[in-house]
């Protein structure tokens, strides 16, 4: 019995053995080509570790048209078909990741004449659906057809070109065409509670202006106001202060192969935060579209006043927290426990140097995206411009009919003698 039983159960180790094998072989012939080996795993290896090596990225459409052109330059990322205007980085960097990620799941077809089927055909073709990603500035080969989404889910039908063998990829991998889907669209993002003085000029009429004395959410007043008028909601006043807040493009153009139109009417605006911040606008209709170009200076007088006051608002902060300080410990103790002076209270004149180094920055940082552009702007940001006092200002009161006094006619023969 125990002879038997030893045989049972050699037997049924052996047959394990081989189901174990059986199964790795299945499993093995599922699994994705070898982790071990990146040339056979990733649809762009050369790329894994290295999104920062890369210096261009192309997207090229069909019929070896060129889409799309990001670039890497010495101010960063831009969008050579959109005037070198700044790209969306972390849209960028997105794609880089996904096409690092890209794992080779499963071989598809090698024939030339089904590429189409998957949008992995070759770009030279005029209907070839998908598109030539091409990376500059890696060591190894970064060139992927990129084809359609598969319709199960969770995977991408990429083709490496000049190799016959496409793929299912890991990862949807979409990528616009459009050029301005690949741009930085924050124009400015000056917060209303920075500004502290509106002109508006709608090119014919008076100027409307407004202006607040402090910095936060005070209500703007209405310079030079008309006799026997008075000021809308604050909101209606205030909301005008918004314009720069999260002022978002809807197109750039080259300013010299897009200059505005001779006669038409022009918007005027400025805008000045309490730090001098300036930043000048001049907007138009066109074709149906809104436009405006915009440039930024320094009002160093505002500049100068600011910083003093952060500076006089900062020594009394620091003087009071000492007068807590040393009212609350130890005759002996009060050098130790002596609060430190911030920095605007230590160094003026560094502190002054350094605050007008960070405006000056400011400046520069929006003349790069302004100069030598035009720019789509969404219409309800146009029509925050387009004002004049008397939008600001409560309706007139209805003109009353003014009473007329009728003199009463005298019953005939009263009066006479």
């Amino acid at each position: 019995m125990n002879h038997i039983n030893t045989k049972v159960l050699s037997g049924l180790a052996v047959a394990a053995v081989v189901a174990i094998g059986a199964a790795v072989l299945v499993s093995s012939s599922r699994e994705p080509a070898s982790e071990s080996s990146d040339e056979v795993a990733y649809a762009l290896p050369e790329l894994r570790g290295h999104l920062n090596d890369v210096k261009t990225v192309g997207l090229i459409a069909a019929d070896n048209k060129p889409a799309v052109t990001l670039e890497n330059g010495g101010t960063g990322w831009t969008v050579s078909e959109k005037e070198g205007y700044p790209a969306d980085t972390g849209k960028l960097r997105g794609l880089l990741l996904n096409l690092a990620n890209a794992r080779l799941l499963e071989e598809k077809t090698a024939q030339a004449e089904r590429y189409s089927d998957l949008g992995v055909e070759d770009v030279s073709n005029k209907d070839a659906k998908g598109i030539l990603v091409k990376l500059e500035g890696l060591t190894g080969p970064s060139q992927l057809i990129v084809g359609n989404t598969s319709s199960h889910g969770g995977g991408t039908f990429v083709r490496r070109p000049g190799d016959r063998q496409s793929w299912l990829a890991q990862g949807q991998i979409r990528i616009d065409r459009d050029p301005i889907q690949w741009v930085d669209t924050v124009l400015t993002d000056i917060p209303s509670e920075r500004i502290a003085e509106i002109a508006l000029n709608q090119g014919q009429g008076k100027m409307l202006r407004l202006f607040r004395q402090e910095p936060g959410n005070g209500n703007f007043r209405v310079a030079d106001l008309p006799k026997g008028r008075e000021p809308a909601a604050p909101d209606v006043v205030g909301g005008l202060a918004s314009t720069l807040s999260g002022l978002k493009l809807e197109d750039v153009i080259a300013a010299k192969t897009h200059p505005q139109p001779d006669g038409a009417p022009k918007l005027q605006g400025r805008y000045r935060t309490f730090d001098g911040v300036t930043v000048h606008v001049t907007a138009w209709l066109q074709d149906g579209r809104h436009y405006a170009s915009f440039s930024a200076a320094l009002d160093q007088a505002a500049a100068d006043k600011a910083i003093r006051s952060e500076q006089d608002k900062a020594k009394a902060g620091a003087e009071a927290r000492q007068k807590a300080a040393e009212k609350e410990s130890k005759p002996a103790a009060k050098t130790d426990t002596a609060p430190a002076a911030p920095p605007a209270v230590q160094d003026p004149a560094k502190y002054r140097q350094q605050r007008l180094d960070e405006l000056n920055a400011e400046i520069a940082h929006l003349n790069r995206r302004f100069q030598d552009r035009h720019f789509v702007i969404p219409d309800f940001k146009y029509a925050n411009m387009d004002k004049s006092p008397d939008d600001v200002l409560k309706p007139l009161a209805a003109t009353q009919t003014p009473l007329v006094k009728i003199k009463a006619k005298k019953p005939a023969g009263v009066g006479r003698s």
